[in-house]
């Protein structure tokens, strides 16, 4: 028996991949597109026992090529430029290609574990699993929220599935194994890169009432989103869409600070407040870009009520020690 991860040369299905070996699973088909060559490399230390081409997966997946061989399909394969503006692809690449894995999982009774996002709740500023609170601000976020809701609808019509069927509303992620995702990578990742090239670190100025900088997020560890994710997978009596956040959200000035003295340690310098870094010039502010107004999340925050309930009980990684993991890897990876 395999298990399925869809974009997994990505960057969650990547580290997804790396967490399965590290407990041992190998009998991985890893589902990718490669257009992105560069993607590759994400999968370098990992162990699979396939790959194939997104393009032919659904129609094999269809035509009944997997039929009674795969333990679960881990599906974390998306657009997720949220800067896209062509909605025709962002809905047959996000929306209906996972329709046909949801159809299929649900006639087979294959546990099916998905990402969503919390790009689903837009501007709001409630960030509970309910339909009330959810708005998306772009065609990204609302390829995403039509899924729940077929999810949602499906699961209200039979009273409860004879398959797991999970949906992780990712927060902001950071972490090791990003770097081909460019400008849509995290702003922990351009922010090390950003202090290494020009020894400092630019953030926004004030916006929707935010003192510079204090824009605020849930920054989530990728780590942390693997362990989830292996959570429900040892749990197939579970279902639901879920949060999956630090239930704690932490300003882009804390980000800041956090990468800036993580890089700086490294040369054996010691660490600074953020007033001192905006005296020495390390931090600096940039206006707001017009084209983000009224587009972006000046605050999110996961409320996690639903994920505890489900008896998921680790704890989440601070941005402090999140942010020195991975400029410590990043370091190490060139």
């Amino acid at each position: 028996m395999y298990t399925i991860v869809t974009g997994a040369s990505g960057f969650i299905g990547s580290n997804l991949v790396k967490a399965l070996n590290e407990r041992g699973v190998r009998k991985i088909i890893a589902v990718d597109n490669l257009t992105r060559a560069d993607k590759f490399k994400n999968l370098v230390d990992c162990d699979i026992a396939d790959y194939i081409d997104k393009g032919e997966f659904l129609d094999r997946l269809v035509a009944g090529d997997f039929d009674g061989d795969i333990d679960a399909i881990l599906h974390q394969g998306a657009c997720s430029d949220t800067m896209e503006a062509d909605g025709r692809y962002m809905m047959e690449n996000n929306y209906r290609y996972s329709l046909g894995i949801l159809d299929w999982c649900l006639d087979q009774e294959v546990p099916l574990l998905y990402a969503s996002s919390a790009a689903t709740y837009g501007g709001g500023g409630v960030f509970t699993e309910e339909r009330q609170h959810e708005a998306p601000l772009n065609v990204y976020g609302y390829s995403k929220f039509l899924f729940d809701q077929i999810v949602r609808r499906r699961l209200a019509e039979v009273g409860s599935f004879n398959s797991q069927v999970v949906g992780f509303r990712y927060f902001n992620v950071y972490g090791p194994r990003e770097s081909h995702k460019a400008r849509m990578a995290s702003v922990a990742f351009h922010h090390y890169h950003q202090f290494r090239r020009e020894g400092k670190v630019r953030l926004f100025e004030g916006c929707d009432g935010y003192a510079a900088g204090e824009q605020r997020r849930d920054f989530v560890f990728v780590g942390d989103v693997a362990r989830v994710n292996l959570h429900f997978l040892d749990h197939p009596e579970k279902s639901g869409i879920f949060n999956v956040g630090t239930g704690r959200a932490q300003s882009f000035n804390e980000l800041a600070v956090a990468n800036v003295n993580a890089c700086r340690a490294l040369v054996g310098q010691p660490a600074l407040p953020l007033a001192e870094l905006v005296r020495q010039g390390l931090i600096e502010y940039i206006p707001f870009p017009a084209d983000l107004k009224g587009k972006y999340q000046s605050f999110t925050e996961a409320d996690l009520s639903k994920l505890r309930k489900a008896g998921y009980d680790a704890p989440f990684t601070g941005v402090a020690e999140g942010v020195a993991q991975y400029v410590e890897w990043l370091c190490s990876h060139g």
